[in-house]
């Protein structure tokens, strides 16, 4: 990591580890300039309005290649590199491979794929709730938050659960590859998918042998000719969905649960109201999202935008969790209020590149509090604020120590 230095502007605040553990006032001070030109010639955008239009902007390229003298390449024509994730990618090449990757995941062609997991989340959580017994306090984090979501998207993805340790080295990685205060985070990200892909190719041909069902053996039977992806593509957006299916739930169950115990009416309705807990998740995606900022994007031509133009070729950084906490969009911002009317955060994104990852997500989160706010008898946090981790993209909590006085039996 490079050495920091004394931040100068508001944005630079932001990325500055001093101020992970709340960004909010900061958040604040950057929406008095909605469209805010950085010394690097980037552009942070952080108003509701104005991220919402460029989220849904032709204009505002997706595709790492993109700029003023590359235009929008096809897929074909990448100057060579290997297939890319649809998160990288711009119609019609995104439209084409998220499509082939959807018609197996969720609705509306497989309605039933996540909440067929139902039973299999309930049985993660239950169990690693079970392991609490004995215990006077644990870290959410490191004892439930982290390895529920590896769990689960190994199984989805047919991994063997003797290799799940893998994985977690994995994720660590590639979640450092978003932090834009990494070195070198492109040959980081190289060699991770890079070990990353000959593993799930052998997975993939041991599946296949195996008449599989799993999602990654399911992808691997479609044929490329009739809309299905290639084999380097499909080994591309098997590791965004474990980049997306893991940090950005770890991150969710862990603010959820730090703002449930800074909310102790709000803990013990949950308790008393279990259909609470939809909106409740909701609210939490825009009060403490998992993700602070959308990937960068591209203009591809000058975009006028509040007032200020955007030049043809600029970076822009969406600043997605000052858009949450925008007055202008939401009354009472800074309050945390499950039963809030016309919630359409920014949580889980907005646009062609709304999280594909966000029906598994909202499951997970919804069963895991569920359980820890019924099961924990008289949790408490032991430390607040607790401490973060570096990353300012995916904020959370680097361990949530918490006491509790017993574990409740199962229901």
């Amino acid at each position: 990591m490079p050495q920091s230095s004394t931040p100068t502007s508001v944005y630079e605040q932001v990325l500055d580890q001093s101020n992970r553990a709340n960004p909010y006032p900061l958040y604040a001070e950057l929406r008095k300039t909605p469209v805010a030109r950085q010394d690097d010639g980037s552009y942070v955008v952080s108003t509701y309005r104005e991220i919402v239009a460029l989220l849904h902007d032709p204009r505002v390229s997706s595709d790492r290649l993109s700029g003023p003298d590359v235009g929008r390449p096809g897929e074909d024509e990448r100057s060579g590199e290997p297939p890319t994730s649809f998160i990288h990618l711009d119609p019609p090449a995104h439209d084409r491979s998220r499509r082939a990757v959807m018609r197996h995941f969720g609705p509306p062609e497989t309605p039933g794929r996540i909440e067929g997991m139902r039973g299999r989340i309930t049985e993660i959580v239950t169990t690693l709730i079970d392991g609490f017994e004995g215990r006077d306090q644990v870290d959410i984090v490191h004892d439930f938050a982290y390895p529920l979501p590896v769990t689960v998207i190994c199984s989805l993805l047919g991994v063997p659960r003797e290799d799940e340790p893998r994985f977690s080295k994995w994720a660590d990685a590639l979640i450092e590859t978003l932090d834009p205060r990494t070195e070198d985070p492109e040959r980081l990200l190289a060699t991770t998918q890079r070990e990353m892909s000959s593993y799930l190719n052998d997975v993939i041909e041991s599946s296949l042998a195996n008449q599989g069902d799993d999602l990654l053996s399911t992808l691997a039977a479609d044929d490329p000719t009739c809309g299905g992806l290639s084999r380097q593509e499909l080994l591309a957006n098997a590791i965004l969905l474990f980049v997306a299916g893991h940090e950005t739930t770890v991150n969710l169950i862990t603010n959820g649960m730090l703002t449930l115990l800074r909310h102790p009416d709000t803990l013990n309705r949950l308790r008393e109201e279990p259909e609470l807990i939809d909106p409740l998740v909701e609210e939490l995606l825009r009060y403490e999202p998992p993700v602070h900022f959308a990937l960068r994007r591209i203009a591809l031509t000058d975009i006028d935008i509040a007032g200020t133009t955007i030049p043809q070729g600029a970076s822009i950084v969406l600043a997605l969790a000052a858009g949450n906490r925008d007055p202008d969009r939401f009354d009472n911002p800074d309050r945390f209020d499950p039963d809030r009317p016309d919630n359409e955060h920014l949580g889980f994104n907005s646009g062609i590149h709304y999280c594909f990852g966000a029906p598994l997500a909202r499951l997970e989160t919804q069963l895991a509090l569920t359980e820890l706010v019924h099961r924990l008898r008289n949790p408490r946090l032991l430390t607040d604020p607790p401490p973060y981790r570096p990353n300012p993209r995916l904020r959370g909590p680097s361990h949530l120590p918490v006491a509790f006085d017993g574990v409740a039996p199962s229901s």
